[in-house]
């Protein structure tokens, strides 16, 4: 592990614990990386760990993870510490972008906050947002997850008065693939009070969540 340097105090200085980005490690430095928190007893949050990552990871070590495929998130020495109060809402606009939402939702369990997913809510069928918005209501934040042309964000930031964490993902064909039609679309709402993280980015949306919450706690 020449080139790790566990960021310990991360927590301390942010708020929140530093995360395990998988994508792009070599499967040994993975392995280096997981085994040495597992042992030094470090909860542990791992995010883009594909099905090829989590397999090439030893028997022994996969017995101390909870891994969630969708998501391609794992925990380990999970505890709450310093529980949330769940005033988080997740709202994602097709199944298609749940894995983004469940990214989101796991980030969210990991630092204590149980936050609910309302899911297959897109504007195609608004009354599928209207049935649920009264729910959506009682939420001091709310993560929205939504490709395609991205109007969910305005949708549900004119209808709601928390305000909204939008978070564009490369689900779409043609002009609105890979995600840009949804991250101009959340950039350039006409409803305010969207906030806009990076396309897939449902760690840094619950993040950002996190650190709102938190100001007020």
């Amino acid at each position: 592990m020449a080139n790790f340097i566990w960021d310990s105090e991360r927590k301390h200085r942010t708020g929140v614990a530093e995360a395990i980005f998988c994508q792009g490690k070599s499967a040994s430095d993975l392995q280096a990386i997981v085994a040495h928190n597992l042992a030094e007893k470090n909860p542990l949050l791992m995010t883009r760990l594909s099905e090829k990552h989590w397999l090439s990871l030893s028997s022994e070590i996969r017995q101390q993870l909870d891994y969630d495929q969708i998501s391609e998130t794992a925990i380990g020495n999970f505890k709450i510490i310093e529980p949330m109060p769940n005033d988080i809402c997740i709202v994602c606009a097709g199944t298609s972008d749940l894995a983004v939402a469940k990214e989101a939702q796991r980030t969210l369990l990991f630092n204590g906050c149980d936050a609910p997913i309302v899911a297959d809510v897109g504007v195609a069928g608004l009354w599928r947002l209207l049935d649920k918005i009264e729910h959506i209501q009682q939420y001091k934040i709310v993560i929205a997850v939504a490709g395609m042309e991205g109007a969910l964000f305005s949708v549900l930031a004119g209808l709601i008065t928390a305000p909204v964490i939008a978070v564009p993902t490369s689900i779409g064909y043609g002009i609105s693939a890979d995600g840009q039609a949804a991250l101009s679309s959340a950039l350039s709402s006409c409803a305010p009070g969207v906030m806009t993280v990076n396309i897939n980015n449902g760690f840094g949306a619950a993040v950002a969540a996190i650190k709102t919450i938190r100001q007020f706690a």
